[in-house]
């Protein structure tokens, strides 16, 4: 996304870029949470919080690892220090087993975060998130594909996420190719393609799921699509990592360029903004972004719906600033969650879809509760 002219930073009279209804929010939080150094000391706050739930959630599970023990184990691994004997066993629990799975929920938990801010001032609608664009169903058929089918089985254990990668990327070039007429991609015509198609992808899905001949298959479909991260490993970390930075650094810059796109066409045009090129490059990162996620995580609900709304109830509208601190927050909550889904049932793991729903509904009832307006209400 290219920034706006520098002729353009100011707004003309009587438009406010702030006047989208997640930005006409009543502060909740100190004012100075909202200046440049309040926003860095709780990006700072933050970081700290992520790695002590990281060393924490590193060290729980069936065999609990004393925090100052998993840090100690972590420096090893890093600096390439030596191990006891009587350690190594619990030096592979913590790097190999639970430090990618870990890391990888940080990436996705910042990814979908950052995913939904942009949907949501893409599509201007606060009750957009990362799969409101077809993207998951469009993932779950390809994921259904190469667990039915055998399809892309000359992939191996690679076989599930580029299945699932390639569903997504293709359910994202259709709906693209279906919502962009002459007019333009208009964000009413995106959101209503994104549905209707993931509508159909769903049912191809099921159709999929029905005629399987293996009924573990079906279970394995039913629990990918409800979201796990226990396919984390050392070897699918670094691309989505990769991808999901590179995304998170575009947003970043573009952020000003999504101010203007919350408040809309005519106003982005009167400052300078090709609003439909603009749409087309959002369009294109956080499909990506959100193909890649879940590839390697399945389907994982309200993470980039309702983060977003938290966080700019604390630090306002301005997408410089939530770019910074919704990814930290949707990073937290991600490890968290993760290590409910991992635990609270041992030696079952829960789908993490369903604790990020638990979490998700009554916190979304509650916002809607305590200021109708920011769902767009009066």
């Amino acid at each position: 996304m290219s920034p706006p002219p520098s002729q353009a930073g100011d707004a003309p009279s009587g438009a406010d870029l702030s006047a989208t209804p997640d930005a006409r929010l009543r502060p909740v939080a100190a004012p100075w949470l909202r200046t440049p150094r309040g926003t860095a000391v709780s990006a700072l706050v933050l970081v700290a919080v992520l790695g002590v739930s990281v060393v924490l959630a590193i060290g729980t599970g069936p065999a609990v690892v004393p925090p100052e023990q998993t840090a100690r184990l972590l420096w090893a691994a890093l600096t390439g220090g030596l191990v006891p004997a009587d350690e190594v066993t619990t030096y592979q629990i913590v790097w190999q087993v639970r430090t990618p799975r870990v890391l990888l929920a940080v990436v996705v938990g910042a990814g979908l975060t950052a995913a939904g801010v942009a949907v949501q001032a893409l599509v201007r609608n606060a009750l957009a998130d990362p799969f409101v664009l077809g993207i998951s169903s469009g993932a779950s058929v390809g994921a259904v594909s190469v667990l039915v089918l055998g399809a892309l089985a000359s992939l191996g254990v690679y076989a599930l996420s580029a299945g699932a990668f390639l569903g997504a990327v293709g359910a994202s070039a259709l709906v693209y190719l279906a919502a962009n007429t002459r007019a333009g991609l208009t964000p009413l015509r995106l959101v209503l393609t994104g549905i209707a198609l993931a509508y159909g992808f769903q049912a191809l899905m099921s159709v999929l799921v029905y005629l399987a001949p293996d009924g573990e298959a079906t279970g394995t479909v039913l629990y990918w699509t409800m979201g796990s991260l226990g396919a984390a490993s050392w070897s699918t970390l670094p691309l989505v990592a990769a991808v999901v930075s590179c995304g998170l650094l575009l947003l970043w810059r573009g952020s000003r360029t999504l101010d203007i796109l919350a408040t809309g066409d005519e106003t982005a045009a009167g400052l300078g903004i090709d609003p439909r090129r603009e749409r087309r490059v959002l369009f294109v990162v956080t499909a990506t972004m959100t193909g890649c996620i879940v590839a390697v995580s399945g389907a994982i609900g309200f993470v980039g719906l309702i983060m977003p709304h938290l966080v700019r109830l604390v630090v306002g509208a301005a997408h410089a600033r939530v770019l910074v601190i919704a990814p930290l927050v949707g990073a937290v909550f991600m490890v968290w969650a993760d290590l409910l889904a991992r635990t609270m049932v041992a030696p079952r793991e829960l789908p993490l879809g369903v604790i990020t729903a638990l979490v998700g509904v009554p916190v979304f009832v509650l916002l809607m509760r305590r200021r109708g307006y920011l769902f767009g209400g009066g």
